[in-house]
């Protein structure tokens, strides 16, 4: 397979996207950040000293899939027409694990020329972030895990579904 975005003297360079076909496009990417219970624990009763923690992870995901191609040095400028984040119920089981992992989940859609596959993993990976460093004071050893695409539909390649 070819990189697409290495010129034939070997540097880098943006894919020209203007011949291909506008096209109905999704990308849904998915992260956790694993923490000690009681930090979810604070979290859950909206008792993080810098305040509610899921809120402002939201809207800096959200901030972070529009603001893609500012940080992605080859991704191109899109229209996007919505942005979701949710955030999943961790899994308690028996209350006796120490850790849980909180998961995080982006859905970015918009009719264009190129996908949003990258906009849907900045805006998990910045959620994660976020949730990190209004967190940190009281456990440092959080961790961000497992970001990947989960699935993305539109454009010639056609629908992927992660296993």
């Amino acid at each position: 397979m070819e990189l697409t975005h290495i010129d034939a003297k070997g540097r880098a360079k943006m894919v020209d996207v203007g011949n291909k076909d506008s096209t109905d496009r999704v990308a849904i990417a998915e992260g956790q950040v694993v923490m000690r219970r009681s930090t979810w624990e604070m979290i859950r009763d909206g008792r993080a000293k810098k305040g509610d923690v899921l809120g402002v992870a939201q809207v800096a995901g959200i901030m972070a899939a529009k603001k893609t191609s500012e940080l992605i040095p080859m991704c191109h400028a899109i229209w996007i027409s919505g942005i979701s984040m949710d955030f999943l119920e961790p899994d308690l089981g028996d209350g006796q694990a120490d850790t849980i992992a909180l998961g995080i989940r982006a859905r970015v859609h918009c009719q264009g020329q190129t996908g949003v596959e990258m906009e849907a993993l900045t805006a998990v990976s910045i959620a994660a972030l976020t949730v990190y460093d209004m967190c940190k004071a009281v456990d440092r050893g959080m961790r961000i895990e497992a970001i990947r695409l989960v699935e993305k539909t539109g454009g010639k390649s056609g629908h992927f579904r992660a296993d």
